[in-house]
């Protein structure tokens, strides 16, 4: 055995390849920081125990040796109803850690049970203390949403009871902005946004980050045409950059990071893929996170227009694409580009992209031939 928490009384027992989690019963008085008791006293008895629990159907205690359930709180019941209930009043029990409130939308999420509305309440009156948690907690809490059994109740629930205007408020922009009807007649931005996440189940967590922040940048970018439709000009960048933002900000790994903020910078690409050049299509579907972008865009249609042509274009493409070898390695590089006489600049980054279209729809094309293309066209 060896200790994990001496602090708290858990030790770690190794049987057979099995770890098991033992922490002795304990008593806890006082949560100044509203994350932590202030004092922690050793019991011999299991009913003290479960009163300093989080919610009835975790307070409960299994006796293998007499088969035997011990509920002191009403554990079994309410587990039976389908009912998130805390332990003794609610909002002392919230009060103790400002993150249950979290793990109560959790719990109800994943296991489709109701929060009674006592606990509602105080979970209202206490969500504006999660600013005291530490962005780790309340990331690790919203990933295991994101990648639960359903994810659309979840962040219904925390927007029903405030939990968004704390942690998520980028997303409560969402709920007040509109979107065309011809492409999106299920209604607004937040509106969409919970129906893709319906489509999730047991996710990728890039993906499903995705999904939750691919419209983010909308409300920034919103204007009203001259034919009175709503436009999102560049709403597709203005978010990636707000999504690496809020990630950032929650302490994502730089990998996810990295895969969430291309998924939503290309998430419009995809949609005009069938009118791309057979180059350019070439070098989308090459990216390194081109199916997790394929996925958000098969969502997206599904959860908006319904019209998923660019999506099976895609997918023809790509298994087309896939018996293939890997695409070439520029010819012309930058250097080159100073070779020939021109001052590095700006201009190059497009002038390098341009050539390589080139030579991929020209595989024959030799190195003098590109660079004489060049100079031709600057």
């Amino acid at each position: 055995s060896f200790e994990t928490g001496r602090a708290f009384g858990i030790i770690n027992v190794l049987l057979n390849d099995f770890q098991f989690e033992v922490a002795t019963f304990r008593e806890e008085r006082g949560y100044s920081d509203g994350r932590r008791p202030d004092n922690v006293k050793y019991t011999k008895s299991p009913e003290k125990d479960s009163a300093r629990r989080d919610f009835t159907i975790n307070s409960m205690f299994y006796s293998p040796t007499k088969d035997l359930i011990l509920d002191f709180k009403g554990g079994m019941n309410d587990l039976a109803k389908g009912i998130i209930r805390a332990v003794g009043k609610a909002e002392e029990r919230f009060s103790e850690d400002y993150l249950r409130v979290m793990r109560a939308v959790r719990f109800a999420s994943e296991y489709n049970f109701s929060i009674d509305d006592e606990n509602k309440n105080a979970i209202k009156k206490n969500a504006p203390h999660l600013k005291k948690i530490s962005a780790e907690r309340i990331r690790d809490e919203l990933n295991k949403m994101l990648v639960g059994f359903d994810p659309q109740k979840a962040f219904s629930l925390m927007s029903e009871l405030g939990i968004l205007d704390v942690i998520l408020p980028e997303l409560k922009e969402m709920e007040k902005t509109p979107q065309n009807p011809d492409y999106h007649p299920e209604g607004d931005v937040m509106t969409h946004t919970l129906i893709m996440l319906s489509h999730l189940k047991k996710s990728s967590l890039e993906l499903a980050w995705s999904v939750l922040l691919h419209d983010c940048g909308k409300p920034q970018t919103f204007s009203c045409g001259q034919d009175g439709k709503e436009h999102f000009y560049g709403h597709e960048n203005t978010g990636a950059e707000k999504a690496e933002q809020i990630l950032r900000r929650l302490k994502l790994p730089s990998k996810i990071i990295s895969i969430v903020k291309i998924a939503i910078e290309n998430h419009m690409r995809t949609a005009s893929a069938p009118e791309m050049r057979n180059a350019k299509i070439a070098r989308l579907i090459a990216g390194e996170f081109f199916p997790a972008e394929l996925e958000l865009h098969r969502i997206d249609c599904m959860s908006s227009h319904r019209r998923m042509d660019a999506f099976l274009f895609l997918t023809d493409k790509y298994a087309e694409f896939s018996s293939k070898p890997i695409l070439p390695r520029p010819i012309i590089r930058g250097k080159d580009l100073i070779e020939i006489g021109l001052t590095p600049g700006p201009e190059f980054a497009k002038i390098l992209s341009e050539i390589y279209n080139f030579q991929l729809e020209n595989p024959d094309c030799e190195k003098q031939t590109l660079l004489e293309k060049i100079k031709t066209n600057t």
